[in-house]
């Protein structure tokens, strides 16, 4: 569901034997698991070795509300719900696009933006997958008017007002992606910070600019 490539920075929260991450190595992956119990973190050493990806699967013994994943590309988990929610704001704070997969339980409110269920599969057969969604709440301001966001997770309303016409936006967000419509017009663009550069296309094609102002 993560698309891992050997470009990618896995890590593995609660990594257990090295499973996951093993696989992310064999893969081509540079990969790490967290893991709190140091008998496991030994064991997936071990298991790593047996499997000639050392070089590319490490393991930590450490707690994961003290550690830091912010240059992974992609996070995996299998944790109780209770956890992945402690977790939550911790992951929404992480770079727009990376990618969350979680194995059986999901993160309540913040809806998956994909769910998979595996066939044949007895036990823990689902997984969610979370793209990180940049941060556009606020008011922006573009050369005809104003654009006020609001955001739930990856989900975005609110309206375009030029001059005295306002119009209802819905949208939402594929990492540092926006895409949004406001009447007849389909508005796409990527957030770099406080910017978003993008096309326009119904009524009047072209291109568009917003710079946040609050």
């Amino acid at each position: 569901m993560a698309k891992v490539t050997p470009k990618d920075y896995v890590i593995d929260l609660g990594s257990g034997d090295g499973r996951t991450v093993i696989t992310a190595a064999k893969r081509g992956a540079k990969a790490l698991g967290i893991e709190y119990n140091p008998d496991m973190v030994e064991l997936s050493k071990r298991n790593a070795a047996n499997e000639g990806v050392s070089d590319k699967a490490n393991f930590v013994k450490a707690d994961l509300f003290e550690s830091d994943f912010s240059q992974a590309q992609v996070i995996t988990m299998f944790l109780l719900p209770s956890i992945n929610m402690k977790l939550r704001p911790k992951i929404l704070d992480l770079k727009p696009g990376t990618r969350i997969v979680s194995n059986s339980f999901d993160m309540e409110d913040w809806k998956a933006d994909e769910t998979a269920t595996a066939s044949g599969c007895e036990h823990w057969c689902t997984a969610y997958l979370w793209i990180v969604p940049a941060k556009v709440g606020g008011t922006w301001k573009l050369p005809q008017g104003e654009l006020n966001l609001k955001q739930t997770f990856q989900m975005v309303s609110g309206t375009l007002r030029n001059g005295n016409v306002t119009t209802p936006i819905s949208g939402k967000l594929n990492g540092d992606q926006i895409s949004f419509t406001a009447g007849a017009a389909q508005y796409t663009g990527r957030v770099n910070g406080n910017a978003i550069d993008g096309t326009v296309k119904g009524g009047n094609n072209g291109t568009w600019s917003a710079q946040r102002t609050s």
